[in-house]
């Protein structure tokens, strides 16, 4: 039976040329991966970040993918050569996992596969209703999907690969990708952010140095829009305004506010009011470069003189 993912989906394409990539990160996978049963689960956990027990008890009625959910509500273990259905790691391995558009796909053709299956087997198959199984339709051990794992990526020349690495490839490709830490914590179902945290704080500085450039991008971007709205500014709106403020402003004299001005702002020249110890010193120094006559105050302004008082 064909599991495979079919062209375009989860198959692996040759890089253009020029690519960066080394001789054996280039080189083609055994069409074996493809076509393998168990090519959905290990799709399902390198994409979605899947325990390798949770994948194992997924049935057919935890997964809607008309919805794009499946549901994580159990899994699958095995004690003394004996599978044992088993609560979740943590409470919070309790969860429903968003699946995407290719995976959705892959699980329509792996079912389509498997009841291909099933009918052909006839009575030597049954319908256990789980989304991975063995020819004759029983649950698959979760030590049976690592074995074969590792058996596929030794036939592909790959380096020692554990299942279990699909799970923290997911993370940290969800993490790249720009989802936020919460929302891995979620995907995975750890019970603490701070253990999502320092398990892929490798991958967090790339995160932060990108999310600087896109802040300072849209600061950036925004700095060129009118507030509240998408239209671009007038870049010469306020080139009249400038225009008059330099007229109105005479001389050099600094055009900020005077709290504003580096230094000592410009001192205001206050009027001399006449006849006080101000006004005075400038006559007299108006009538030695001038020869004026001194200033008199008017007569309504002099102090009045009484007559002398008689002995």
């Amino acid at each position: 039976m064909d599991y495979g993912a079919g062209p375009g989906v989860g198959a692996d394409r040759h890089p253009a040329a020029g690519s960066s990539m080394d001789a054996r990160a280039r080189r083609p996978v055994p069409e074996l991966d493809q076509g393998d049963r168990l090519y959905a689960a290990y799709h399902l956990i390198a994409l979605r970040g899947l325990r390798r027990g949770e994948a194992a008890r997924l049935r057919w009625y935890d997964v809607d993918l008309d919805g794009a959910t499946g549901i994580i509500s159990q899994q699958l273990q095995q004690y003394s050569g004996h599978l044992a259905v088993c609560p979740p790691k943590t409470a919070s391995s309790e969860r429903a996992v968003a699946l995407d558009r290719a995976t959705v796909t892959v699980l329509r053709r792996h079912r389509a596969a498997q009841d291909a299956e099933r009918a052909a087997m006839g009575a030597g198959s049954h319908a256990s209703g789980y989304v991975f199984t063995g020819i004759h339709g029983d649950p698959m051990a979760p030590d049976r999907m690592s074995r074969r794992f590792r058996q596929l990526s030794a036939d592909a020349g790959l380096p020692p690969v554990r299942l279990h690495d699909l799970r923290h490839g997911a993370a940290s490709l969800a993490l790249a990708a720009g989802a936020e830490l919460k929302t891995v914590q979620d995907q995975l179902g750890h019970s603490s952010i701070v253990l999502t945290a320092d398990a892929y704080i490798s991958v967090l500085p790339e995160i932060a140095r990108k999310a600087a450039e896109d802040t300072a991008a849209l600061v950036i971007q925004a700095g060129y829009l009118v507030p509240g709205t998408r239209r671009p500014r007038r870049r010469s709106g306020l080139r009249p305004l400038r225009r008059r403020a330099q007229a109105a402003t005479p001389g050099s004299a600094s055009r900020a506010h005077p709290a504003r001005q580096i230094g000592y702002p410009a001192r205001r020249i206050r009027p001399v009011r006449p006849g006080s110890r101000a006004g005075n010193a400038a006559i007299r120094v108006l009538d030695s470069q001038n020869q004026a006559t001194p200033w008199t105050a008017p007569a309504h302004t002099r102090p009045a003189r009484h007559p002398p008082v008689p002995a």
